[in-house]
């Protein structure tokens, strides 16, 4: 615990990314197909320096982001998403310019396939997520410039893309979601959920 909030107060004040959006082009993801969108939240540390957001608030978040642009992909075996989140910094209301801090996400991930029932990555791994950073929220702070749930959809959505970039490294570099006669699975159900990433 006291490892993620030291993270957390030393990004405060750290530059962002860009945007993430549920509709660009599609990777390559071999023959993924999204089962089971597992998250939760109920052990997130909120920052010294945030807003407040409930377990619900993050879970909800997370799995839209997930939804959205996961569900896109139709291969035809099942993997499972399962995400928890550690810490986070909703970044409040402060001095423009002067202090403006950013907001950041910390989640553990752990991918499952379904036909096995087994992780493909025995050890979680883990992302720190930025939001995306404008000309009006780098002037105005984003506390000024964005709600809270503003800042939990771009957030989570940041996360998904640093998700699904990781999982197309992987395919290309391990093999992940190459198509496999005997996990042709997606026709059906997917088995049961999966249980969640733990740090």
């Amino acid at each position: 615990m006291i490892r993620v909030l030291s993270l957390l107060t030393g990004l405060a004040l750290l530059a962002a990314c860009t945007a993430a959006t549920p509709d660009e082009p599609l990777e390559d993801l071999g023959a993924f197909k999204l089962g089971h969108n597992v998250v939760v939240a109920t052990k997130a540390q909120k920052g010294p320096i945030s807003r407040d957001a409930t377990a619900e608030d993050w879970e909800t978040a997370l799995k839209a982001a997930v939804g959205e642009r996961f569900s896109r992909y139709q291969g035809d075996q099942f993997y499972h998403l399962g995400i928890s989140v550690e810490g986070y910094m909703l970044a409040p209301p402060g001095v423009p310019v002067i202090y403006s801090p950013k907001s950041a996400l910390i989640i553990n991930v752990t991918v499952w396939d379904d036909a096995s029932q087994t992780k493909l990555n025995p050890e979680v791994e883990q992302f720190t997520v930025f939001e995306a950073t404008t000309g009006e929220s780098w002037l105005m702070g984003s506390g000024n410039a964005r709600t809270k749930e503003e800042q939990l959809m771009g957030l989570s959505r940041n996360a998904v893309g640093e998700i699904e970039d990781w999982l197309v490294e992987q395919h290309k570099e391990n093999g992940w979601f190459a198509p496999r006669p005997d996990a042709e699975t997606a026709t059906g159900t997917p088995q049961a959920p999966v249980k969640p990433a733990q740090g």
